[in-house]
């Protein structure tokens, strides 16, 4: 006699929707921009005082605007590249990384999905309905598309879609 069989729901395997380059603009491009910069601000700010000819007011002047250049540049890069993610969806889930620890999200926490289509890397907002281990929102580096600037990303549309569907709003593939 067979043993009966026990029906499991099946999961896919986890996509990534994230863009590969994410930890280079998240980890490398910030801390190469940010070093560079500041050292060509300090520098400046070092051949002032150690020199005395015609040509080092000009020098004194500019150190200002690098000075300026670089701190609000910092904070915009921080602010732009630093709080990525990456992320992976299932059908019931996303799993969301900042590249130490990753945690699980069901989709029907999901509340919303934004894009930021002014910015190059088209930052993709998902915001939840409850906090998760990362706050209530994450902000993702969608994968590159070419020729394609000022259209939405269809990962945008996908994850509506998906959360749309773990909800009951939506009919799910066929």
């Amino acid at each position: 006699m067979e043993p009966p069989k026990v029906e499991t729901a099946e999961r896919s395997m986890p996509r990534t929707l994230s863009s590969a380059q994410t930890f280079f603009t998240k980890f490398i491009f910030p801390a190469l921009w940010i070093g560079i910069f500041g050292m060509g601000t300090v520098v400046l700010f070092a051949t002032e005082r150690l020199s005395h000819h015609p040509g080092a007011r000009a020098v004194a002047d500019v150190k200002w605007l690098f000075l300026a250049v670089w701190i609000v540049g910092s904070a915009f890069i921080y602010w732009a590249c630093g709080r990525l993610k990456r992320v992976r969806m299932d059908d019931s889930s996303l799993y969301i990384s900042n590249y130490v620890r990753e945690v699980r999200v069901p989709l029907l926490q999901v509340r919303a999905v934004t894009e930021n289509r002014w910015i190059n890397i088209h930052p993709v907002t998902i915001e939840f309905r409850a906090a998760t281990a990362f706050g209530d929102r994450v902000v993702f580096m969608p994968k590159l598309r070419w020729f394609a600037s000022w259209s939405s990303h269809p990962v945008v549309e996908e994850i509506r879609e998906a959360a749309e569907r773990a909800v009951g709003l939506r009919p799910g593939p066929r």
